[in-house]
């Protein structure tokens, strides 16, 4: 055992009863340093799983709403009057190949107005084929069953969003009359037999999901002609790289009206709720320089008082020999204790609020205000360990020059020291 280590943990662990007498002065800074050092760590744990818990939260929503790549026609404009435009069989297998995607499916968007008999409301119906993948509106599924579009006849069902039956007064199970205006009125009669909400109040107020038969009918197109494919992939972290993949396999391609084809990941099509995400990272990095700095400062305080407390052993191991940077490592691994037992409350204060919070949800929020219900906690192993190690780190090099006033410390005046 090194004989630095094991100075410091007789003091720390083992201190005798002149060494308690003489603790009971110092005690309070050092429970301070300790407290700041498990309260920044907690805050840090908190602040990062409800940031990043939130942006999971509204990017899987707005994923869920437009996938995460959408090949379109190059003439498009932004609005939900898309022009039509066809795939070949070969084409879209050739990108259901591609590394990185795990759906690729046709989509259908035409703005209506939706009509009862007491109201009526703009909207957008969205049409999706029979092999389209329901997890996300079968997550958010507050009433009735998904609609079936595998039907041998255009399917009349429907899902609408909480928001939109609660304006138009509409329950599962209920009829309504979507209008269709351009050179002569186009009439449909739908069937509700679910309704979702997202909290997405943006979306949810707009989107009607149909079969995309009837979506073509309504427009005059043929079988092969649909607004755009949608693309999901495996994971969120290769977007730009599989969107690249994508673009090589289909940007030089032209479908049988000769019209290219448009390229856009999510954060293109909704560039400015992903800026406004990732805005969020700043406020991070603002908590986390506070915090440690708030931690640091106050473990250089309770390292000074704990050197001061201890002038006359500092002063009689120097008169024995101890060179002055053998001496200051006592003391640099007494702070670390310290600073593990701080760690250590802090990993039990933040991960139980974390974990409270996940799955009980305390603290409630209003959706129309923040896109979600909840405080959204999203704290993975890898953010837990790096708080930690980084915290650890950045407070043992802080201490580092605290240390230094050992050295001004002369063994004749400091074994007097009283």
């Amino acid at each position: 055992m090194r004989f630095e280590y094991f100075i410091a943990q007789r003091i720390h662990f083992k201190p005798s009863d002149e060494t308690q007498k003489q603790s009971r002065r110092v005690r309070p800074a050092v429970r301070i340093a300790t407290i700041g050092i498990a309260l920044g760590l907690a805050v840090m744990m908190i602040a990062i799983g409800v940031v990043t818990g939130f942006k999971k939260e509204v990017r899987e929503k707005v994923i869920g709403f437009g996938s995460h790549i959408q090949i379109t026609s190059l003439t498009n404009n932004n609005t939900y009057e898309l022009e039509a435009v066809s795939f070949d069989s070969a084409l879209v297998s050739q990108l259901r190949q591609t590394d990185g995607v795990r759906y690729v499916g046709p989509f259908c968007t035409k703005p209506c107005i939706l009509k009862t008999s007491e109201d009526f409301q703009g909207m957008v119906l969205k049409g999706l084929d029979g092999h389209y993948h329901w997890d996300f509106f079968e997550k958010n599924l507050c009433e009735g069953q998904l609609p079936d579009f595998g039907t041998e006849a255009p399917s009349t069902e429907v899902l609408v969003s909480k928001t939109i039956a609660d304006m138009m007064h509409l329950a599962v199970d209920d009829d309504f009359l979507v209008y269709l205006i351009q050179e002569d009125i186009r009439v449909r009669k739908f069937h509700i037999t679910g309704i979702y909400n997202t909290g997405l109040q943006d979306f949810d107020k707009l989107f009607v999901l149909c079969d995309i038969r009837q979506v073509q009918q309504l427009n005059g197109w043929d079988n092969d002609e649909v607004s755009g494919l949608e693309l999901l992939v495996s994971d969120y972290n290769r977007l730009d790289e599989i969107t690249e993949k994508v673009h090589d396999r289909a940007a030089n391609r032209f479908d049988r009206h000769n019209r290219s084809f448009y390229i856009r990941s999510i954060r293109d099509v909704q560039g400015q709720i992903f800026a406004w995400l990732d805005l969020l990272d700043m406020n991070v990095v603002v908590i986390l320089i506070l915090m440690l700095a708030v931690s640091g400062f106050n473990m250089i305080s309770g390292l000074l008082i704990l050197i001061l407390d201890k002038t006359n052993l500092i002063g009689t191991l120097k008169a024995i020999g101890c060179r002055d940077w053998s001496v200051r490592k006592i003391f640099i691994y007494q702070a670390a204790f310290l600073i593990g037992k701080g760690l250590l409350w802090g990993n039990i204060i933040g991960l139980s609020l974390c974990l409270l919070q996940k799955y009980l949800h305390v603290i409630p929020l209003d959706p129309t205000v923040y896109y979600v219900d909840t405080v959204p906690v999203n704290l993975s192993v890898w953010h837990v360990l790096g708080l930690n190690f980084g915290t650890a780190a950045i407070a043992l090099l802080m201490l580092l020059l605290p240390s230094y006033v050992i050295a001004k410390i002369s063994p004749a005046k400091s074994i007097r020291f009283d």
